[in-house]
């Protein structure tokens, strides 16, 4: 397991739920938990309440994903495929908030402290554009060209 170096700070809304945390030894995302019972009828996008406000370190973003079972089991999934929670989302109202969209045929309930989603902390960079009017010649052959 990756020893961790960066200290992130944290601030939680209910303070009987408890920290996110990396279940396993080789977890690469934390478990994001609902802070409120909340109940999604079928074909809807909802905000789950993470519990959380957290101070991403410059230079790298927060992305709050699906956890692999949650599509499966309760049928709801990020409408957008993943958030991103910016460095500079950590005032005193930026709670992480958990958007998925019900692709089933059934009302879900989604019940305070249930693992709903995973964060995990990718390192950014930003880059300067460089204009030019050609770029390399040769071309890979389009939009879904490595699946011939």
């Amino acid at each position: 397991m990756p020893k961790a170096t960066l200290k992130v700070r944290i601030k939680r809304l209910d303070k009987t739920l408890p920290l996110p945390i990396y279940e396993t030894k080789g977890s690469v995302g934390f478990d994001l938990l609902a802070r409120t019972d909340i109940t999604i009828p079928p074909g809807t996008i909802e905000l789950i309440p993470a519990n959380v406000i957290i101070e991403v370190p410059k230079g790298y973003m927060l992305a709050v994903a699906s956890r692999s079972s949650t599509p499966r089991k309760k049928g709801l999934t990020p409408p957008h495929g993943f958030g991103i929670i910016d460095h500079d989302y950590c005032g005193q109202e930026d709670e992480v908030k958990i958007q998925v969209y019900n692709l089933s045929k059934l009302t879900v309930e989604v019940k305070r402290g249930e693992k709903i989603a995973q964060g995990v902390f990718i390192r950014t960079d930003r880059f300067q554009w460089e204009e030019v009017n050609q770029i390399r010649l040769k071309s890979r052959g389009g939009f879904g060209s490595s699946d011939k």
